[in-house]
Order: structure tokens, then C-alpha cells, then sequence
């Protein structure tokens, strides 16, 4: 833990550590230690929702074995059912089978046939599933969930509400999915970077920010191409699968940041976004007025920035 001292003499810690197979920073108002609690909340929310642990409910359920889901799962399951409604099926945690058939779940990095593609997505929708008596039922056995994409952000909220106990300011940050509420030692508002999207840049800053979002109360997560891609026979394939059509997405748009009240919205919408494109996330925000987003496209090789208007005061560009 570390720990610093503003100006006013307020105590600010930090935090770090890994969960659901990515690091995490908490910084937080006060001097107390709280990373063992911390971690013991994101460990029993991995024996829920971390398809890395054999031993967690989603991976028996991926098994088709007997077990009833606990709250955790079934929030997010809820959850993530909902906004599969509200974005035409583009967002699904059913679509796992399609990610390992492109080599995205998998080591081996393939293109599948059409047929193969057909064949998986027989089984593949969330109108295929539901919980029924706390158990997960399945239209068909080969039926694999992954929540990857929406799990990360509630697990910041669940830490968020942890802090929320007796800590007014504070930054969670899982996995690149965010919470923030109160104010930053300066005493302002939180600053978010938005990495520039080069291709390769696994590391958050390593090729320089496009921008900075200073904010707070709010969720924030950020979905992109720019590092979970491959190249195949001079074809880039990128991770941003399209569950309708069983294809990678095909639009300019490389990455999106999604502002809403909590990191578990803001992280399934930022995946939708993805999917989508730029048209339909701004159909999808004018239905939603409590999202805003910011968007970077390429256009000819250049970086364009698009964003919400309720937002335009809280960037900063670099």
C-alpha cells in the first residue's frame, strides 16, 4: 500500500494487485489498509464469474454440470440479457463459441468455415438460456458463456460499493474498467487517459494518450481493436466479433469509451459499441440518455474524435 498526504492534510492510499486475470489500482481517501478485504471480495466474485478458474460457477456451468448460480452471476446474467434486448443481440455472453472458433479463446489462431459458422450460431443468443429455481437453463448443451465483457466493470462497482461504506473519493480501476466518485488528491475532478489506439499498444500510455476525461460519479470502460487482433494470410482479424453474423465487425470505428452510472453498464455498452459501429451507438445513446461516450475513428489512416455534447467540457486533448 501506498500512501500520500495532500496539501490539506488528507491521507490518499493506493492499492494494487490481480483479479479475474488482469491487475488492478484502487485509489482511495484514508490511510487504513483495506487490500485484504479488497481481494477477498474480488476472489469469491471469480469463484462466480471468471472463466480462468476451472472451479467457478460459469466455468461448471460452461460444463454443463448441476449448480445453482449465486447473486453475482445472476446480476450479471440479468444484466447482460437486458442490454443484449436493448442492442438487437450484438451484445451476447452466449457468442464464446464463435471467439474460439476465430483463436481468440483459444491458442490457435484460425478463420472458420462458413458452415462451421453457421453451425455455431444454432446455439448461440441469450434468448437461448435463462435462469430458472437459480440454475442456468440451456436451449443446448454446447452453449458457452464467457462475461468477460460486462463482468469486469461490475466487479468495480462491487468495490465501489465497499468504498462507498465510509470513503467519499475514490478511483477503481479493473482490467481498464473504472469507477470513480468524489474527488482526486488535487482535489479536482478524476483524470482518465484514452489510450491512442495504435495497433500493439498492450501496455495503457505506452504510445501516448489521445485524450484525457476528467470526471466523476460515474462509470467508465473502454473497448478497442488496437490489441487483441491477429494477422492471416495478409487479413487483419480482430476480436470484436459480431454475434448476427458470426463475422468480425467491419466498420472505422476502433474504439470506444462509454460514461454511464456504473462500470457494469458502461463496460457491456463499450463492447457494444464495437460491434455495432458508430451509427448504431448513437442510436443506441439517444435511446439511453443516461450514456455518453467518446468514440476514435479511422479515417484513412488518420484518428478522428467523436463524442457526446454533455461531455465536450470534461476533455482535454492531447
Amino acid at each position: 500500500m501506498e500512501t500520500t498526504m495532500t496539501d490539506g492534510g488528507v491521507f490518499y492510499s493506493t492499492i494494487r494487485g490481480f483479479a479475474e486475470g488482469t491487475g488492478y489500482r484502487i485509489v482511495y481517501e484514508g490511510h487504513c489498509n483495506i487490500q485484504k478485504e479488497i481481494e477477498s471480495l474480488l476472489s469469491g466474485f471469480e469463484k462466480s464469474l471468471s472463466v480462468y478458474d476451472p472451479t467457478s460457477i460459469i466455468s461448471r456451468i460452461n460444463r454443463n454440470e448441476d449448480i445453482e448460480v449465486d447473486n453475482y452471476f445472476e446480476t450479471v446474467f440479468n444484466r447482460a440479457k437486458e442490454i443484449s434486448k436493448l442492442t438487437g443481440g450484438l451484445f451476447d455472453i452466449s457468442a464464446e463459441p464463435l471467439f474460439r472458433a476465430w483463436g481468440f479463446s483459444s491458442e490457435g489462431k484460425n478463420i472458420p468455415d462458413k458452415e462451421k459458422i453457421e453451425e455455431l450460431k444454432k446455439y448461440i443468443g441469450m434468448d437461448k438460456i435463462r435462469i430458472e429455481n437459480k440454475r442456468l437453463i440451456k436451449d443446448h448443451p454446447n452453449a458457452v458463456l464467457n462475461a468477460n465483457a460486462i463482468a469486469k466493470g461490475y466487479s468495480a462497482d462491487i468495490a465501489a460499493s465497499f468504498l462507498d461504506t465510509d470513503c467519499d473519493n475514490y478511483l477503481v480501476e479493473i482490467g481498464g474498467e473504472i469507477r470513480v466518485k468524489g474527488y482526486n488528491p488535487q482535489g479536482k475532478p478524476w483524470s482518465i487517459g484514452i489510450d491512442r489506439p495504435i495497433e500493439g499498444n498492450f501496455l495503457p500510455g505506452e504510445n501516448g494518450l489521445q485524450l484525457i476525461l476528467q470526471i466523476t460519479d460515474k462509470g467508465i470502460a473502454t473497448s478497442g481493436n488496437n490489441r487483441q487482433f491477429y494477422i492471416e494470410n495478409g487479413r487483419k482479424i480482430t476480436h470484436t466479433i459480431n454475434p448476427a453474423t458470426g463475422y468480425p465487425a467491419k466498420h472505422n470505428l476502433v474504439s470506444a469509451t462509454v460514461i454511464a452510472g456504473d462500470a457494469l453498464t458502461a463496460d457491456a455498452y463499450a463492447t457494444a459499441f464495437m460491434v455495432g459501429g458508430m451509427e448504431k451507438a448513437g442510436q443506441w445513446i439517444e435511446e439511453n440518455p443516461e450514456l455518453d461516450a467518446i468514440f476514435i475513428c479511422d479515417e484513412q489512416g488518420e484518428y478522428k474524435v467523436y463524442y457526446t455534447s454533455l461531455i465536450e467540457d470534461k476533455l482535454i486533448f492531447e
